[in-house]
């Protein structure tokens, strides 16, 4: 083998080995320098998250608060997520029905649902103590779809539209079919009021009319429904019996079976003689239920409404109204499933600022006969004034003895009933400039500088009564709401 030969080998591999030492050192070298990067860019990004996170965090009220803003009054958690409201225990499905469009003074539309909708929102757990969430429906027949789907979908109420569960060619009582049409305020249409037990979405329904208002949380009637009536709750005594809630005549809660219904009976419309007093049609709370809706259909198209006897002819009528929801209600609860419905305390529930005797008040004097009475015939002496009812016990009002806040009433004379009603229609338009300034973002006015409440809402009239909304007495004097036109509201889905 030739020396030379051999040298230059042993030089090229040394070449070699030298040149891929030199390729690692600089591999290794890279290596470095992207973990060295790398590192750097991780303590880069956490310093910067933590800086985001610090400017998030000293922003969450003011976040907290737009959020709520923008849920301007359709309400529900499936729509607006806040970080500082809990999860709601359940969300209550509230519903309203619409027989008709108005023919006169359309504000009792509008402005009664979206102010009545409003108060549902600030007693939710939305803006309260309250554990429940809730969602607007409006059941309406056909002959109003075009109005209530004009002036309620605007406003977050989910638009069903629903004829009579019968038709009135299939009530098969003659007596019935021929005289509901012109029975009550709304004839068979009232029955409409009935399809608030198929929303079988939620586990409580309330079905309130267009003129009340909510005023105080009314969770301990939920908690009943959902959770049941427990030996506590049924044997507490005093002015808090039954757990919280006030129950008619102070009687104990039923414990034998489920609660399924709450609501008042309309004692205004009672008569000496008459066996059953009806519900008042404008408050009921319900748990949903098709077989119910079906049985009530069934009912109905069996027609057994008799003139001297009412509901199969047991007394549920006659009498005001008893032809359709004001005696179908209590037929049901009362005869056909007797202790699943619950009679409700009406000074707190539903309160009408309405005389308890039949007779006249004079002088804040009561006289008579208490019209309770008629229907417990023992306590026809004992019955509470509701007019003396403070109003901070009170959970909702029913603007009917009151006459409609929307008319501009001033009820300032010194009765006992006008100084309720003046209290109930201040709330009333307290909660509408609630909606008004918290929610669509108008001008917040000092009720003591009339010229400017003037200026930015048009109105004068007893300005720490109608805040600005009144530019005088009686319904030509209300000043109507008008809607945002900025596209903040926005159709239910």
């Amino acid at each position: 083998m030739n020396i030379n030969s051999r040298r230059g080998t042993k030089q090229s591999a040394a070449r070699h080995h030298s040149h891929l030492d030199r390729c690692i050192q600089l591999l290794f070298l890279s290596t470095a320098a992207i973990i060295v990067i790398a590192y750097y860019y991780f303590i880069s990004s956490t310093a910067l998250q933590s800086t985001a996170s610090t400017n998030n965090n000293n922003g969450d009220h003011k976040h907290d608060n737009d959020e709520l803003r923008n849920h301007n009054i359709r309400g529900g958690t499936n729509e607006v997520t806040t970080t500082n409201i809990q999860k709601a225990k359940a969300t209550i499905g509230y519903a309203i029905t619409v027989s008709g469009c108005p023919k006169t003074n359309a504000s009792g539309m509008l402005d009664g649902a979206a102010v009545l909708k409003h108060s549902i929102h600030l007693n939710s757990i939305h803006s309260s103590s309250s554990q429940y969430d809730y969602q607007m429906y409006a059941l309406v027949h056909p002959s109003a779809e075009s109005c209530a789907t004009l002036q309620l979908a605007p406003l977050g109420y989910q638009i069903l539209v629903r004829d009579v569960p019968v038709p009135l060619q299939e009530i098969e009582g003659d007596y019935l079919r021929n005289k509901v049409p012109k029975n009550g305020c709304c004839g068979d249409k009232e029955f409409v009021k009935l399809h608030a037990y198929t929303l079988m979405e939620h586990p409580v329904v309330v079905h309130l009319d267009l003129d009340t208002l909510v005023l105080k949380p009314m969770d301990a009637l939920y908690d009943v429904m959902m959770d049941g009536v427990t030996p506590h709750t049924a044997t507490k005594k005093n002015n808090k019996n039954n757990g919280g809630i006030d129950v008619a005549f102070n009687d104990p809660m039923p414990q034998q079976q489920p609660i399924n219904a709450f609501f008042t009976r309309d004692y205004n419309m009672a008569h000496p003689g008459m066996k059953h007093a009806g519900v008042q049609g404008g408050f009921l709370v319900l748990r949903p239920s098709m077989e119910v809706y079906e049985e009530f259909r069934e009912i109905i198209r069996k027609g057994d409404f008799r003139q001297n006897g009412g509901w199969g002819g047991m007394g549920f009528g006659p009498f005001y109204g008893s032809m359709t929801f004001q005696g179908i209600i209590p037929y049901f609860y009362d005869h056909l499933h007797p202790g699943t419905g619950v009679e409700l305390d009406p000074c707190t529930y539903n309160n009408m600022a309405h005389n308890p005797r039949d007779k006249p008040t004079r002088n804040d004097i009561v006289s008579g006969n208490c019209r309770n009475g008629y229907n417990r015939p023992e306590l026809n002496d004992e019955c509470e004034d509701c007019r003396s009812r403070p109003k901070g016990e009170i959970y909702t009002t029913h603007f009917t003895l009151c006459q409609k806040p929307w008319e501009c009433h001033a009820q300032d004379g010194d009765r006992i009933q006008e100084r309720l009603c003046r209290k109930f229609h201040a709330e009333w338009y307290r909660v509408r400039e609630n909606l008004e300034t918290s929610m669509w973002k108008r001008g917040v006015v000092d009720l003591a500088d009339t010229d400017e409440m003037t200026k930015l809402r048009g109105g004068r009239f007893q300005p720490q009564q109608f805040r600005g909304y009144c530019k005088g007495p009686g319904a030509n004097g209300y000043i109507p709401i008008t809607l945002p036109d900025s596209g903040v509201l926005v159709k239910a889905t």
